[in-house]
């Protein structure tokens, strides 16, 4: 039986790290992608799985990206799983660098792998393309212009992409997580630990990274015929994006 290989992308920490556990317990072959090399070379060691630095932003690293991993082997899944968050500035106060920066990333830099590995997935004839969207993708709210809009732009190349992809054996999943509480996003979004334990104040069991990669890891592992286009992850405590259950003391 041929062994499976996925790239992960983003697997420096939080949901991508995860799913690159998860797939390795399973005994895949992983391929875990990110800029951070510390992180991702303790993530290998400790998983086995192998790594390689690139800037999703830079189209010479996708290009030495696909050249390496192709090189060595087929790819069966594609986790594009890379993003970010800047700011929760409204829309008219709103960084237009810091909007340029999330569509980079969140958006064309979905667009690079896909593009990237696309006929790869093809060519295995058992290919999975995941896009790790947002519920901000689906639903807008105040003080989140820029991620949401970067991430309605995710969901719409999952979205189209089913489409064109129609009679290929490649199957496009695409991923929506509500809050989840993970090491940095939310860190890295506000500007520190103070502010961003502030987001999940009074929140009973946000989700967490090991429960999205959860998430991923059944999609992949669903006989091949079976495709899981859409899936919406929240916690029970969040109703929707303005909707959360806070509990004093928690």
């Amino acid at each position: 039986m041929e062994t499976l290989r996925a790239v992960v992308t983003g697997a420096s920490s939080g949901i991508g790290a995860a799913t690159v556990r998860r797939l390795r317990d399973l005994g895949w072959d992983v391929v875990a992608v990110a800029r951070r090399e510390d992180k991702l070379k303790a993530l290998a060691e400790e998983t086995g799985a192998s790594y390689f630095v690139a800037d999703l932003t830079d189209d010479a690293a996708v290009e030495a990206l696909t050249a390496e991993v192709l090189g060595s082997g087929p790819v069966h899944s594609l986790v594009a799983n890379a993003g970010a968050a800047f700011g929760t500035d409204s829309v008219a106060e709103a960084s237009v660098e810091g909007w340029r920066q999330m569509y980079d990333i969140n958006v064309l830099g979905v667009l690079r792998v896909v593009k990237a590995f696309l006929p790869a997935l093809i060519e295995s004839g058992r290919g999975d393309i995941v896009v790790m969207s947002s519920t901000a993708g689906h639903q807008a709210y105040e003080g989140g212009g820029g991620y949401v809009a970067a991430k309605h732009g995710a969901h719409s190349i999952a979205a189209t992409l089913r489409l064109e992809l129609c009679g290929e054996p490649v199957r496009v999943i695409e991923i929506a997580p509500g809050m989840v509480a993970t090491e940095e996003f939310t860190r890295k979004r506000v500007g520190s630990q103070e502010l961003a334990d502030k987001v999940y104040e009074g929140v009973e069991n946000p989700l967490t990274a090991d429960d999205v990669a959860d998430a991923v890891v059944y999609t992949l592992t669903r006989p091949h015929h079976f495709n899981v286009d859409f899936m919406v992850l929240r916690p029970i405590a969040q109703a929707a994006q303005h909707k959360v259950a806070r509990h004093q003391g928690l």
